[in-house]
């Protein structure tokens, strides 16, 4: 499975997850008619998060995490 399809299984709007036994809101929106999509995910009471933006570019895909390790969003990727 292609990180396209990963991303996609992650709700459109608002939902809930657990990470790592830590319970996390997450958000998904997407853009460009689902050429760009944006994902945060708050730790709900505490202070971790995961936040990254994806783009189909004409150059292939593109996964931008935003100020953390790409690792970090790939895990939380990969529980979708």
């Amino acid at each position: 499975m292609d990180l396209l399809d990963k991303i996609s299984k992650i709700p459109l709007g608002v939902s809930e997850i657990w990470l790592n036994d830590k319970k996390y809101l997450v958000t998904r929106k997407d853009f460009n008619k689902g050429k760009s999509t944006k994902v945060f995910a708050q730790e709900l009471g505490g202070k971790d998060f995961v936040s990254f933006n994806f783009y189909l570019t004409s150059q292939g895909a593109q996964l931008k995490p935003c100020e953390m390790p790409e690792q970090k969003v790939l895990d939380f990727i990969n529980l979708y």
